[in-house]
């Protein structure tokens, strides 16, 4: 199994507003940068999105470390998951972004791992800039 380090982070701008994320997925020394964006979204939307979005991109099983500074995400991930699924994602905000992790992550080996946001982590810095630059180029498509 490929061993991939996937950093991701997400925005929004307005709280729900426009959004983006921001992913970088690390093979090796091989690197490649994935953004988008919504217009009507929130900002833990965007950070499971581009969680989900980095995955969607791997076309093989793989081990894969998640780096976030979204404790939601990280937390989701690792500890959170397997009591949502048994309540059937009841009082569970975005349990359709949930249910599309569990469907992309499913061949993968997954392993969350938080760092502190705007401390200077440069791939976490980053993937804050794409999701912020993706979040403002559809809010300024707006007008």
């Amino acid at each position: 199994m490929k061993k991939i380090t996937l950093f991701s982070d997400g925005s929004a701008l307005g709280n729900p507003g426009p959004g983006g994320y921001g992913v970088i997925l690390r093979y090796g020394k091989k690197e490649k940068e994935l953004f988008g964006s919504e217009l009507h979204t929130t900002n833990n939307r965007m950070e499971l999105l581009g969680v989900i979005e980095g995955l969607r991109a791997l076309s093989e099983p793989c081990d894969v470390d998640v780096i976030s500074d979204s404790s939601y995400v990280v937390k989701g991930i690792n500890e959170w998951l397997n009591g949502w699924i048994k309540r059937d994602f009841k009082k569970v905000k975005n349990p359709d972004l949930w249910r599309e992790y569990i469907a992309v992550s499913q061949p993968h080996k997954i392993n969350a791992i938080w760092v502190r946001g705007h401390d200077g982590h440069a791939e976490n810095e980053r993937c804050d800039k794409l999701a912020r630059d993706a979040a403002q180029q559809v809010k300024d498509s707006l007008g």
